[in-house]
């Protein structure tokens, strides 16, 4: 499906439901209307960062504020539309990092450029179960293992795409999205052109919900490339006495390939967990397989920074694969939250001089200051293995403020 035959997709589907909405919906808001009763929100975080790595790099000390701000329009006849800008800049001065497109190489990298530009801009068509958009937009899937934002840096992952969601029922949904550009989170220089088709479907159980999917991503270029992935995941939770027990299983099968190579990979994620007297504790496993040790298996939408540590060394899955398994704890305390995790890392499949990938531990506190603020502190040290495995020890420490009106 090329993008011609999909903006025809959804605009015939927004016609049809329109033709119905109009004749059951005598109180719409006028057009004027929609403006003047649309909301605008801004969106500031103000965040800083510091890098040290035990390499020839400089440590990186950065301190970005980055600002959002966006309007919706109300609802008429079910179209709405939303626009936004995103800012990040340096403030007072501490920019010492490698900003990841080529200023300061000789720091670490803090993947925050500095960039104005477009965020969000989006048509909208929602009518009973239906919704449908056009235009610039996040999408999140799931847990965002596959399709995310990337929420934590300062210029967010947004999409331009198609995208569509039905729902049938309370319990069953299916999404559908065409994505033509994917606007990464390094200002616009690695932005890249791409022809990927998403599909997701849920249904939801009385203790969990199960999810079937397909992500079927190509970059727009002239050479043949292709990374298919299928997958199923079931997620949920029940209570027993005064514990709430929580558990995830996930499967997924990977096919990349050019015009000279195909490899075959999968993934597998298990976990456990258990809340009680507010305190949350989980166990998991993590395995991004690998192909006779050539190839790992990958993830290009995701939101990496949530998985596999928040140091950031796995955003790209070593060829001989990564095993993850880490144990988190966290709950409420002096208002905030808190949370401890531990995560071990190997190769999928070792060689004679990688095997061992190394670890990592995760701090954080975040407290929420009245209705609009939040304040909060992050720490993660990862501790090298192998040498051939190309990491070394990285500490890095975050302290911001935000606040949304």
């Amino acid at each position: 499906m090329n993008k011609k035959i999909a903006l025809s997709a959804l605009t015939t589907a927004v016609l049809m439901a329109m033709g119905s909405a109009h004749a059951a919906d005598d109180n719409a808001t006028s057009l004027a209307e929609a403006f003047t009763k649309g909301k605008a929100t801004v969106d500031l975080n103000l965040r800083y960062e510091n890098v040290s790595q035990d390499n020839a790099l400089k440590d990186a000390d950065g301190l970005t504020l980055r600002t959002r701000l966006s309007f919706a329009t109300a609802d008429y006849y079910g179209l709405s539309a939303v626009v936004g800008f995103e800012d990040s800049r340096n403030v007072a001065g501490v920019d010492d990092y490698n900003d990841a497109i080529g200023n300061n190489p000789e720091y670490s990298v803090i993947a925050d450029p500095n960039v104005t530009e477009l965020d969000q801009a989006y048509l909208q068509y929602q009518y009973q179960g239906f919704k449908g958009r056009v235009g610039r937009q996040v999408i999140a899937l799931g847990n965002q293992r596959f399709v995310g934002h990337v929420g934590w840096r300062q210029d967010r992952q947004t999409f331009d795409a198609v995208t569509m969601q039905y729902a049938f029922n309370d319990a069953f949904k299916v999404d559908y999205g065409y994505i033509y550009k994917r606007n990464r989170i390094f200002a616009e220089v690695k932005d890249v052109d791409s022809k990927d088709h998403i599909f997701n479907a849920s249904y939801k159980l009385g203790f969990g919900t199960v999810t079937g999917y397909g992500y079927l991503l190509e970059v727009d270029q002239d050479a043949s490339n292709a990374l298919d992935t299928y997958g199923v995941n079931f997620t949920g939770s029940t209570e027993l006495a005064d514990t709430k027990l929580l558990y995830k299983i996930e499967y997924a099968t990977q096919e990349s390939s050019t015009a000279d190579t195909k490899f075959d990979a999968d993934y597998l994620a298990l976990e456990a967990g258990a809340v009680l007297f507010g305190v949350t504790a989980k166990v998991g496993y993590e395995n991004l397989g690998s192909d006779d040790g050539q190839y790992g298996f990958s993830t290009p939408l995701a939101t990496l920074h949530k998985f596999n540590g928040w140091s950031d060394q796995f955003l790209a899955t070593p060829k001989e694969g990564l095993v993850d398994i880490y144990a988190s704890v966290g709950g409420k305390a002096f208002g905030g939250s808190w949370g401890l995790a531990y995560h071990k890392f190997d190769a999928d499949q070792s060689s004679a001089t990688v095997d061992d990938l190394g670890s990592e531990v995760n701090v954080s506190y975040v407290m929420p200051i009245k209705k609009h603020y939040k304040v909060g502190v992050k720490y993660a040290a990862y501790s090298a293995g192998d040498a051939d495995a190309g990491k070394v020890d990285t500490d890095k420490v975050w302290l911001w403020g935000s606040a949304k009106f």
